[in-house]
């Protein structure tokens, strides 16, 4: 049983809890059995810690758990978890323009997968797909999706030759209804960030601009854009 915060294992785990050293290593933590279970399922390599002694993994102390714990009611179970390669892009995409909050990413995660836009592409300042809140948010479905983070102009013309329609949310007289759309077999859908909205350099190669009818407010959060559009423009 490891007791001891100076375990070199431990060590790896409190550095997996920093982006830098999750991009480092290629890999990312996971806590409790549903999480865990997931990730199994979908084929990731993975290191288990536990403090169950009954469960298969590395055995820690409870204490040492719970100090590793990122939430206020402590789990026994956690992962280190190998990122997989990018899979072939899905024919419905999602594209996040720096969305910040890594709630609103989860979610959107989440939502995608639900609604068939398997392949996520996030620019370099959007939040972290293998941050903790993020994670939780995707309430396991994180190993379901094909995420990529790269530069999104060049992954757009990329798009755009092999046949795909962007669509970029946006207000105003030029942007059209989603209900409006005719949503082809090949699209992506641009959302951008909280405050800021799509990019200009970005919106200026979208094919259509879309919006969300509403009634008595000119927005909506992010996170419930995007899975309004994409429950609308399900495969």
């Amino acid at each position: 049983m490891i007791t001891s915060k100076d375990n070199d294992q431990i060590k790896h785990i409190l550095k997996l809890q920093t982006k830098k050293h999750r991009d480092l290593h290629h890999a990312f933590l996971i806590y409790g059995e549903h999480s865990v279970e997931e990730a199994i399922k979908q084929g990731f390599e993975m290191d288990i810690y536990t403090s169950d002694p009954t469960r298969q993994g590395t055995l820690i102390s409870e204490t040492l758990m719970k100090s590793l714990s990122l939430t206020d009611s402590p789990l026994n179970v956690i992962g280190i978890v190998k990122k997989k390669e990018p899979k072939p892009f899905s024919n419905h995409i999602l594209m996040m323009d720096d969305v910040q909050d890594p709630g609103n990413v989860g979610t959107l995660i989440r939502s995608a997968v639900g609604f068939g836009f398997d392949t996520i592409i996030a620019s370099p300042n959007t939040a972290d797909f293998y941050n903790d809140k993020t994670i939780r948010a995707t309430q396991g479905n994180l190993f379901y999706a094909n995420l990529i983070r790269q530069p999104l102009i060049e992954t757009i013309n990329i798009l755009k030759q092999q046949g795909y329609t962007i669509f970029t949310t946006a207000l105003g007289q030029q942007a059209s209804s989603i209900q409006s759309v005719i949503v082809p077999e090949k699209c992506v859908l641009v959302l951008g960030n909280e405050g800021a909205g799509v990019s200009k350099e970005v919106m200026a190669l979208s094919n259509q601009l879309v919006y969300i009818p509403t009634k008595n407010i000119e927005s909506l959060n992010v996170a419930m854009a995007g899975s309004i559009i994409m429950y609308e423009w399900q495969v």
